[in-house]
């Protein structure tokens, strides 16, 4: 069994997945906890491994490991939790890491892991050219050429992080649940923040796709992402789908192509 791990700034999200030689791989669990930059790899640990076995995976059962993650601190807390509480060796995706895709980026240093694990995925699912959108802590458009070049994107504050700038930094506007409105024009201060929010967001994608198709000279693909993703697909015109194990899939995509 393969265990995958994306690290992120708001969550971390784990995957098992089962499948013998020649068979698709079978995502047999996942779960999702907070990222706690503060936490020991003894301390994730102990949660992870009692995660995996509420769900009926023995964690000595794990034979493989793949790692994504934006947060430095972390990296290689969760290797030593894979090599200590689960007996592997991870693969930490990053340079020297064979994608199968080329990256077209000034410095392909500077791309989060987790937007080349998207794009593998999206482009793995799309054969042809590919837009990603990831609503996480930060809103990313990554773009896949119809040569399934990684070509470069857009990045936004998420839409959790521009919700908690109207909060505490305009004091008679409330923390709200993020729920679609009845309409557009709100009645009241939290139908307005949600109606600026979620259509305002829904209108910001499809504004970057479109332009984003025009500067390509042809039609994508797109796909999305994220905890929201589900949410916001509803007021973005421009998104065909909605994945929400997009991340965990590249991740075991990678890890086949490294074998």
């Amino acid at each position: 069994m393969l265990l995958v791990i994306d690290v992120g700034n708001t969550n971390t999200v784990f995957g098992v997945y089962r499948g013998e030689s020649g068979a698709k791989p079978e995502l047999l669990q996942h779960f999702r906890i907070e990222t706690a930059r503060q936490k020991t790899s003894d301390e994730y640990g102990i949660l992870f491994v009692e995660l995996l076995r509420q769900k009926g995976v023995d964690p000595k059962a794990l034979e493989h490991a793949i790692i994504a993650s934006v947060v430095p601190t972390l990296t290689q807390t969760f290797a030593r939790v894979c090599s200590d509480y689960c007996g592997v060796d991870a693969l930490i995706v990053g340079p020297g890491v064979k994608t199968g895709m080329s990256i077209q980026y000034e410095n392909p240093k500077e791309v989060g892991a987790d937007r080349i694990v998207n794009a593998v995925a999206a482009y793995e699912w799309a054969k042809q050219a590919v837009i990603v959108v990831d609503l996480g802590t930060a809103t990313t458009l990554d773009v896949v050429s119809q040569k399934g070049e990684y070509l470069g994107g857009a990045i936004v504050p998420g839409i959790g992080i521009s919700m908690e700038a109207l909060f505490l930094r305009a004091s008679k506007l409330p923390r709200i649940e993020l729920v679609r409105p009845k309409s557009v024009i709100g009645k009241n201060t939290v139908a307005a923040m949600q109606a600026g929010i979620l259509i305002g967001y829904g209108g910001l994608i499809d504004e970057l796709v479109r332009r984003t198709q025009q500067e390509l000279g042809h039609k994508t693909r797109v796909v999305a992402t994220g905890g929201l993703a589900p949410l916001i697909a509803e007021e973005a015109k421009t998104i065909e789908t909605v994945d929400e194990m997009l991340t965990l899939t590249g991740l075991q995509l990678i890890w086949a192509r490294n074998q």
